[in-house]
């Protein structure tokens, strides 16, 4: 759950073909996401998630359209990580947490959430989110269960998902935008790499707030921020303050000293993870604390002398 948190989206997949296992989660992985779900909507389905679990061990894979406690127990035997349900079924749940497997039952009612509440469930899919009234709806019927969070999906892509991402109580947004089964059957990978990287973009939202350095020109750090953008693999948009060089200065309204880079994330915690799956951490010793939530954290990274430097927008 937490792993599904900090990417912010989960992408559904329907795989008729078996043999796009593979390239499907390489695509994933090289596009930011380590967690997905597979809905056992096809023959092929069980034999996708064994698949992915064997060969892709940093992949989180799910399963989704599970309707029997037998569905389970298969999907969990081939290799699935958590399952996905479309309604409230307590005896899948009672199953799934006797396996100590996480499960998202679809939930839609008080009634159903107040159910999960009391088999200790504290997260839940909200489905179908967009046909029952939306956020608005959400926000309204979730006020009483102060523990829960939710996976809302239906009718959710990447024009309304930055607004539910926005209400604390949204654990991540799940859907299939990202992965349309007609897009499968053509084999364009290439589409939706680009729609993964337009969604994580989206959602992490970076901006240039400053480069800051010491430098004969202001080229340095154009450049510094082209080598950026190729390694997050999306342009960094706005400039909201300016570039620094030795004979070019300008106030900020915020102070760096040193050699940085500051971007402004519209989720701090999940643009860190989004560099701790390329394998660029955090300096932990480095991290600035603002009223016990991190104000900006400074990752393990420089291009050019320039440190990399993340503030919450």
């Amino acid at each position: 759950m937490e792993s599904i948190g900090l990417q912010g989206i989960l992408p559904i997949a329907t795989i008729e073909d078996e043999s796009k296992a593979e390239p499907f989660a390489q695509i994933m992985g090289e596009n930011g996401l380590s967690v997905i779900e597979v809905t056992l909507r096809t023959k092929a389905a069980v034999s996708i998630i064994n698949r992915i679990a064997k060969y892709f061990s940093e992949m989180v894979v799910g399963a989704g359209t599970v309707l029997s406690v037998n569905d389970a127990q298969t999907a969990i035997e081939a290799g699935a990580r958590f399952i996905v349900s479309p309604g409230f079924d307590p005896k899948i749940v009672e199953f799934c947490l006797r396996k100590s497997v996480p499960v998202l039952p679809g939930i839609l009612t008080p009634t159903e959430m107040q159910q999960a509440v009391a088999l200790g469930l504290e997260v839940v899919k909200f489905f179908p989110a967009e046909a029952v009234g939306g956020l608005k709806y959400l926000k309204a019927v979730a006020a009483p269960f102060k523990s829960l969070k939710f996976v809302p999906t239906g009718g959710i892509d990447q024009s309304n998902m930055l607004s539910y991402l926005n209400f604390p109580r949204v654990l991540a947004c799940a859907g299939s935008w990202i992965i349309h089964p007609e897009i499968l059957k053509t084999n364009d990978f290439e589409k939706i790499s680009s729609v993964t990287r337009k969604s994580i973009e989206a959602i992490l939202g970076f901006k240039l707030k400053s480069i800051s350095l010491n430098a004969n020109s202001a080229a340095d750090a154009r450049k510094a921020l082209g080598q950026l953008e190729k390694i997050i693999q999306f342009p960094i948009i706005g400039t909201e303050d300016s570039l620094f060089s030795k004979t070019n200065t300008e106030e900020l309204h915020q102070s760096y000293s040193g050699e940085y880079i500051v971007l402004s994330t519209n989720f701090i915690e999940r643009a860190v993870a989004f560099f701790e799956r390329k394998r660029i951490l955090v300096k932990s010793d480095k991290s600035h604390i603002s009223g016990g939530a991190p104000a900006a954290v400074d990752m393990n990274l420089e291009i050019d002398r320039f440190k990399l430097r993340l503030v919450q927008a």
